[in-house]
């Protein structure tokens, strides 16, 4: 039997899901969600750090930068609206050493420029809002929080099927056709047609977008994000998020100490490619993943361009006294006993050819389709507004 309807999403993340909800919102038209878990979230958007980022990282004018401010309040909105966990906490980006307060005075305008509420803070400072971080300087966030995004992609599910909308479980993706006046998408047990359709894969956003037959010029490139859970530590060991000052060149990076909604710390997380697309384990190893990984030339030129940060990484990921290293620079009292592993997560970043890694979002559009190809953090964070742009998008075309 066919399954008909006006939009078919494609993955029941966070992006799927918000994206399925605005649609709903927008329009009276039937939406269907198919996505291969038994769940919702059940890969980025539940294996993260929980954090509401208040975009001080982000280029001004980016699309980064514009979801992010939008959607912190909309988050806490959302989050008040149903009841869900939502804590401002605030978070403290410190430098260690003289080396690195240019690149903090660099942030402290970068937020300025995007009318984020930041405030520079001297070593005195820092040690009365954090006695247990070294530090000689820091920024203060006020506005950064945490969450639980499991619990938020459940509730935007629970929307959906209150509106009408279908959600199929269980129903990976195999293939589609896309047709002057509809769509084809086929499951190993459905068929639906769909007047469009919207893909939200994350991982396999490139595999996806050629199923269709749209233009694809990168790859996704999965990298694994260890964590570990910080024990041992008093109930207020740090009141804020604790973040170290980034590589400009690779913001990304920086092992951080973060309070989970539910009362525990985590410390991480490091990136290293992993040899899967779901490898949340060293262990978990696909050899077609890999061998796409390693065959695309974009990787080789992505890692000569990045060389001793990589190797840092992977130092780090090979050894926990390496990885308490990096964590002991502004937290010296963490010692080695303290660390419990903590599930990890898989970041499916999208590399050019050249080697470039795509720091923005990336969207890809046929005359019926629309591609999430990359969602970088802080995509959790920005949930509402990137599904009513995609919404936008998809609805003005004719």
């Amino acid at each position: 039997m066919i399954q008909t309807c006006d939009f078919l999403v494609i993955g029941a993340g966070i992006v799927g899901l918000s994206t399925a909800y605005h649609l709903q919102k927008a329009t009276n038209a039937k939406v269907i969600v198919i996505e291969k878990e038994n769940a919702p979230a059940q890969h980025q958007s539940s294996h993260n750090s929980g954090v509401v980022h208040a975009g001080v990282y982000y280029a001004p004018g980016s699309l980064k930068a514009k979801f992010c401010k939008i959607g912190v309040e909309k988050t806490q909105a959302f989050c008040m609206q149903h009841q869900l966990p939502y804590e401002k906490t605030g978070k403290l980006i410190v430098a260690t050493d003289e080396q690195e307060l240019p690149h903090l005075q660099a942030l402290y305008r970068r937020a300025q420029e995007n009318g984020i509420p930041i405030h520079a803070l001297d070593a005195k400072q820092t040690r009365e809002l954090a006695p247990n971080i070294s530090a000689i300087s820091a920024l203060l966030s006020p506005s950064t929080a945490i969450t639980d995004y499991q619990k938020i992609c459940e509730q935007l599910a629970q929307c959906i099927r209150d509106n009408g909308g279908a959600i199929h479980y269980s129903n990976p993706f195999t293939q589609a056709t896309e047709y002057a006046s509809y769509v084809d998408v086929r499951t190993p047990s459905m068929q639906f047609q769909a007047a469009k359709a919207i893909a939200c894969t994350g991982l396999y956003a490139d595999r996806v977008a050629k199923a269709f037959g749209a233009p694809v010029d990168f790859q996704i490139m999965p990298f694994r994000g260890e964590f570990y859970e910080v024990l041992n530590q008093p109930s207020d060991f740090v009141r804020h998020l604790i973040y170290p000052v980034p590589d400009p060149e690779r913001p990304f990076l920086g092992v951080h100490i973060t309070k989970k909604i539910n009362g525990k710390f985590t410390v991480g997380p490091n990136a290293v490619l992993a040899s899967s697309r779901e490898g949340y384990r060293i262990t978990d190893i696909n050899p077609s993943d890999m061998w796409q990984s390693l065959r695309y030339a974009g990787f080789w030129h992505m890692l000569r361009k990045n060389a001793k940060p990589a190797i840092t990484e992977l130092y780090s990921a090979l050894s926990k006294t390496a990885y308490l290293k990096r964590v002991q620079r502004y937290s010296p009292s963490i010692r080695r006993q303290d660390l419990r592993p903590y599930p990890a997560g898989v970041r499916a970043q999208a590399i050019d050819k050249s080697g470039n890694l795509i720091d923005d979002f990336k969207f890809i559009e046929t005359a019926r389709t629309l591609h999430v190809c990359n969602a970088p953090s802080p995509a959790a964070t920005a949930f509402y507004p990137i599904g009513e742009y995609i919404t936008q998008k998809i609805t003005q075309t004719g």
